[in-house]
């Protein structure tokens, strides 16, 4: 007779809350900045508002999300050394170069907007766009090449982040339209818009992922869904997702306009957990062995004191953004017109 014992060592996490604030962060901001641009570009008078808003969310969320980053990274220094000796075969690489050239374009575009400078606002606008969908791109490709971990490593991954991100920011617009003055109804029912897609689309990917997984169509989506199937705190995860999804799109059926604030925080929070749950619920997973690891999270700088510090810059940034942003003068705020 022969006994054989299999020993699982637990592994704290490698990815802190901190990543989850910076992807994020920065998903809101790349996903709020093509709302911007596709209002303010349009001429229409009754879409400057709403581009406004989207541009104070792409500037804030896009300013502190690097802070969050070099927070992840343990040392500012670190980050010097994807310059000092990079490796182009690596995302994360590539993201070092990403995120300054999506910054200065935003702020560029941003100043151009304020002053206003037709003159400098479109190719700073085109330039921007290039970044941000290269912002969006990195994001899910660096965690999806991931192979050792089956949940991360699923070719769906980066259009999921995509999706999140533009539910989220539609979220926070509404969310500003209600919390900074000017309320107009019109960029309410143009955020709904944006989020009433995204919710349809995220449930499309959704059932798609897990279509594809249950029917064993592609192997890594199916060890994907093998890694969480048998856990039934995963099934609550799921029950989440699908409440977290459909009770929102069910409030904007039902009431188009007025509840654009409840809607948005629902969206805000569906975006994060989404993740959350990603990032720090896929390293519980273990990569040998059975069970999940346990994660506690901690209330220090690494943990939920990091979540409120960022959370507390973020704010920090709107009230000095929207104070700028929205108290220019009347003729500084002309729309731009596609001739120009």
């Amino acid at each position: 007779m022969s006994i054989l014992e299999v020993v699982n060592v637990s592994r704290e996490v490698t990815w802190l809350p901190w990543a989850v604030q910076y992807f994020f962060l920065i998903g809101l901001s790349s996903a709020c900045y093509f709302m911007s641009m596709r209002a303010v570009l349009s001429g229409r008078a009754e879409l400057q508002r709403f581009g406004r808003l989207a541009l104070i969310g792409a500037l804030t969320c896009g300013l502190v999300a690097p802070v969050a980053l070099l927070a992840d990274l343990h040392q500012p220094g670190r980050f010097w050394r994807f310059y000092a000796h990079p490796n182009l075969s690596s995302w994360m690489a590539w993201g070092a170069f990403f995120i300054p050239g999506y910054l200065g374009g935003l702020i560029a575009y941003a100043y151009a907007q304020w002053k206003p400078m037709p003159g400098l606002a479109r190719p700073a606008a085109w330039l921007t766009a290039v970044f941000a969908l290269l912002i969006l791109l990195y994001t899910g490709m660096e965690v999806m090449v991931v192979r050792a971990r089956p949940l991360w490593n699923t070719p769906l991954l980066p259009l999921q982040f995509a999706i999140t991100a533009f539910a989220g920011a539609a979220g926070l617009v509404l969310v500003f339209d209600r919390l900074i003055a000017g309320r107009d109804g019109i960029s309410e029912r143009v955020a709904a818009r944006w989020l009433k897609a995204c919710l349809i689309l995220t449930i499309v990917v959704g059932a798609l992922w897990f279509a594809t997984g249950w029917f064993g169509l592609t192997r890594s989506h199916s060890e994907a869904l093998a890694s969480v199937a048998g856990h039934r705190q995963w099934h609550l995860t799921a029950l989440w997702a699908a409440l977290a999804t459909l009770v929102p799109l069910a409030l904007l059926w039902l009431k188009p306009v007025g509840l654009g604030w409840l809607v948005g925080l629902i969206a805000l929070h569906a975006a994060w957990m989404f993740r959350w749950t990603v990032f720090i619920g896929g390293q519980t997973v273990p990569k040998t062995g059975a069970g999940l690891y346990t994660y506690h999270l901690p209330l220090g700088h690494d943990g939920l004191l990091g979540i409120a510090g960022t959370f507390g810059l973020w704010l920090a940034a709107v009230i000095v953004i929207s104070t700028l942003l929205t108290g220019t003068p009347a003729r500084s705020r002309a729309p731009l017109s596609p001739a120009e």
